[in-house]
């Protein structure tokens, strides 16, 4: 699935811009916009990866309506949003197969309260489809439950979302040259293998990064969890620098995702040089996926463990591009952290009979 991405990713952003999901990526960007300018909050959600690509969608939909409209996007957790839907404005649920409980919950509660509602799934046949206004099908779905083109696909959706509001088409062979650059050096693969060698000794992983890059932490940490097992955390990289470190030790890994190479990311890059040498103190196996310009400024010593290239084309909306660069890099890290640790990363654990037993509870 993971080396498939490429090619699944320039059909879908060929469609969002010029085949048969063209239609339904306009009306919905014209309705976030016409929702924001009416002054009404339009919300992201989802459950698990699905809720990581919402909140992307709300970091890159946020960019692209700028400071004053953009301020109105946020993400919350679909069963937040099932609890207690705003009472107007726009929902936009992320969720892979349709049928997850609470993110079919949030659109039936958003309905209800009058709202417009919007779904990013892999087919209009789905159960959630029919609680949505407006389905932007990604048609592409996982053959494993840890699921990979589940998070890339709403990402390109929200990346071609991105394009509409600003006037921009997303460029379909931008993405595809973009995922292929992260995907296909063999090396990649290699690298990969020596950093997960290095990890799968730990007692359990931290994992940082901040704006956007958070997103990319949070799916790794949970990518690791579901993979290969290995207890991992996701955390801001500077909420991390706040206490968490009083309980980290040799034993505790770290991997910081920073890809954001714009004026404006500098605090980024400043605090995440500072978290790595608090790390290097206290003797902590640190790696990381970094953007080909921020790599060079992060000394090669604060990262032992090793490091992953996030690549950089500039011919997409920098965001856009930071959240797509990272999703091969951490997608392979967990996959050869899964390898390393003698585990098949496609059953998320369910071979035991009580991980089984705990996902029927």
């Amino acid at each position: 699935m993971i080396a498939a991405e490429p090619a699944v990713a320039e059909r879908l952003a060929r469609s969002f811009t010029t085949g048969a999901g063209a239609g339904v990526v306009r009306a919905v960007a014209d309705a976030i916009r016409a929702t924001v300018e009416a002054g009404d909050p339009v919300v992201t959600t989802g459950c698990g990866t699905s809720e990581h690509a919402a909140i992307a969608l709300a970091w890159v939909a946020r960019d692209s309506l700028g400071a004053e409209a953009g301020g109105r996007v946020c993400a919350r957790q679909a069963l937040d949003v099932a609890v207690r839907p705003p009472g107007k404005g726009m929902v936009i649920a992320v969720s892979h197969e349709g049928g997850t409980w609470a993110t079919n919950e949030a659109l039936r509660a958003a309905r209800a309260a009058g709202g417009r509602t919007a779904l990013i799934t892999v087919s209009a046949r789905s159960p959630g489809a029919s609680l949505a206004d407006h389905v932007i099908e990604t048609d592409e779905q996982d053959r494993s439950w840890c699921h990979t083109v589940g998070y890339l696909s709403p990402l390109v959706a929200a990346g071609a979302l991105a394009g509409r509001l600003r006037g921009i088409p997303i460029d379909h062979q931008s993405v595809r040259g973009l995922l292929a650059a992260a995907g296909t050096p063999q090396d990649m693969a290699s690298l990969a293998d020596g950093i997960a060698g290095r990890l799968a000794l730990s007692a359990r992983l931290l994992v940082a990064g901040a704006g956007i890059d958070f997103v990319a932490a949070r799916e790794l940490a949970l990518k690791i969890e579901e993979g290969s097992g290995l207890p991992a955390n996701a955390l801001h990289l500077e909420t991390l620098r706040h206490g968490h470190l009083a309980s980290a030790d040799d034993q505790t890994g770290l991997v910081l995702v920073l890809t954001g190479a714009e004026e404006a990311d500098v605090p980024y890059r400043d605090r995440a040089r500072g978290l790595l040498r608090a790390v290097q103190a206290l003797g902590m196996p640190a790696a990381g996926i970094l953007g080909a310009r921020v790599g060079r400024q992060i000394p090669e010593p604060l990262t032992p463990a090793g490091r992953l290239q996030a690549p950089e084309a500039n011919r997409l909306p920098p965001m856009v591009e930071s959240i797509l660069a990272s999703a091969i890099p951490l997608q392979l890290l967990a996959e050869r952290l899964a390898r390393a640790r003698g585990r098949n990363p496609d059953l998320i654990g369910r071979d035991d009979p009580r991980q089984a037993a705990a996902a029927d509870a």
